[in-house]
């Protein structure tokens, strides 16, 4: 589960509620503070704001989520491969780097 850290004014602006509530909240539900460099207090989301955050950024960026995607896949594929990367048709003359599996 990633960490997310918001102010308590953007967690109202997602929660649609006002700040005293969500700091009632954030005190109710034991919630880590901490203040930042810039002076500004931020609270790491639990597993139900975390989802709330993650459905309201959901699509807000298509090339960003394909993106995403692009990454997520490259990940797969380069532990199925065991970080090793395999072209058999890189032309070492175009200042690509191909490694051939041995065996």
């Amino acid at each position: 589960m990633p960490q997310i850290w918001m102010t308590y004014d953007e967690i109202a602006a997602l929660m649609g509620c006002t700040t005293d509530a969500v700091r009632v909240q954030v005190a109710y539900r034991c919630l880590d503070r901490k203040k930042s460099h810039d002076g500004v207090t931020r609270v790491k989301l639990d597993s139900d704001w975390t989802a709330h955050f993650l459905a309201a950024n959901r699509d807000a960026d298509p090339e960003l989520d394909q993106a995403i995607r692009d990454l997520q896949k490259i990940r797969g594929e380069m532990a199925r491969d065991a970080g090793e990367i395999v072209r058999p048709d890189a032309d070492p003359h175009q200042g690509e780097f191909a490694f051939k599996r041995s065996g």
